[in-house]
């Protein structure tokens, strides 16, 4: 093994003759380093890329450096992307180029598909294929403080290296077991630029939410709405702004004055009198304004009688099924979906659809007309045709 130390890419000249270069391979493996604790935006600090033969550190805050090569890279038909929990890395790639990766494999969507549990952590991944042990110091390390340290590049240079390995491997074993198909399935949502346009209007759909009625969602989406264009306008996190508990709130009392929004205790006190007070209201006034028939449904049809009941034993389906074929749950299916299942047979949902339906949603919908039956075998539990 070369044991000369990693030496970071740091100009253009570099960064396009080794991206030219990598770019002559099926397939590269790729991480980032990145901060977004203090911004709305993450800062790419470190790009790693690496094909069979060779891998690179990508110092993405050197002087002067223009990334174009890196994100042509990313846009290449030819080349398969591998990452590894690859949503944030996809992110930093549409904020800064907006474009997409594509072709892209993630091996922890992967590694569900084939059994190795929910959201498998990379190190969990890599010492279970390979038998190595990764180093997790440098996991939380500022990637934005210059120079970077031979082991900080150390450390990067194996999260690529090792991913090569495990990509084979997994590659491998979906061909062998015919669920090649299935990943790539999964692919289409990480590689649609609506997974990661941040749209204002949207931004209600990531709370959790206490809005029963029209009026209190008609408020919630327009102060999210304002939130999040004031956090983007502003490059913090949306909790900088107001926290996601506070919106709630808002929600709930749809304060029309400066009075009634310092009634409120969970923000800090003169908060009313502020720009960002004035705002709010402003918000919570539209949100008021809005035509009720405009509104998303608030009932989800979820089920009114029995429901908890139907969706507790789909669930015990559920991991009846994960279990016999060696499939993650949540890969199969979610609580959510479970619980529009239970409302409704012919429910929207993914679990309803492809292989999904054939190796779990036929059974779900059958155990619902009691067409199905669960019983106990030898400690086991059991599907039973009626």
């Amino acid at each position: 093994m070369d044991s000369r130390p990693v030496q970071p890419i740091t100009t253009t000249k570099e960064l396009s003759a080794a991206c030219t270069r990598l770019a002559k391979h099926p397939f590269i493996t790729v991480d980032t380093e990145f901060l977004r604790e203090t911004t709305y935006f993450p800062i790419l600090c470190v790009a790693q890329i690496a094909s069979a033969d060779e891998a690179v550190v990508v110092d993405a805050l050197a002087e002067g450096i223009d990334l174009a090569p890196f994100f042509k890279l990313m846009a290449n038909p030819k080349v398969l992307k591998v990452f590894h929990a690859a949503r944030q890395d996809i992110e930093i790639v549409w904020h800064r180029a907006q474009l997409v990766p594509a072709p892209v494999f993630d091996t922890q969507v992967a590694a569900m598909v084939l059994g190795y549990g929910d959201s498998i952590s990379y190190d969990q991944l890599v010492q279970r294929i390979t038998g190595d042990a990764l180093d997790k110091s440098h996991r939380f390390t500022d990637w934005a403080r210059r120079p970077l340290s031979e082991a900080q590049l150390t450390y990067a240079i194996s999260d690529v290296t090792h991913l090569r390995e495990v990509y084979l491997s997994l590659a491998a074993d979906l061909e062998r077991r015919g669920r090649t198909d299935w990943v790539l399935e999964e692919m289409k949502v990480l590689t649609s630029p609506d997974t990661y346009r941040m749209e204002p209007e949207r931004a209600w759909e990531r709370l959790k939410t206490r809005a029963r009625k029209p009026k209190e969602l008609a408020v919630l989406m327009e102060v999210a709405a304002w939130r999040e264009r004031e956090a983007q306008a502003r490059d913090v996190p949306r909790g900088r702004v107001i926290k996601d508990e506070v919106i709630g709130d808002i929600a709930v009392q749809a304060p029309t004055t400066a009075e009634k929004l310092a009634a409120l205790r969970s923000l800090p006190k003169g908060f009313e009198r502020s720009k960002w007070g004035h705002d709010i209201l402003d918000a919570v006034k539209r949100g008021l304004a809005r035509d009720p028939k405009t509104l998303p449904k608030l009932d989800r049809g979820k089920p009114r009688t029995n429901g908890a009941a139907t969706v507790e034993l789909l669930k015990v389906l559920l991991r009846m099924t994960a279990e016999r074929h060696g499939v993650a749950a949540k890969v199969i299916a979610t609580v959510d979906e479970l619980e529009q299942i239970a409302a409704d047979d012919a429910a929207d949902v993914s679990a309803l659809k492809g292989w999904r339906r054939e190796m779990f949603g036929e059974k779900a919908i059958a155990l619902k007309q009691g067409r199905l039956a669960l019983a106990i075998d030898k400690h086991r539990v059991i599907a039973v045709e009626r």
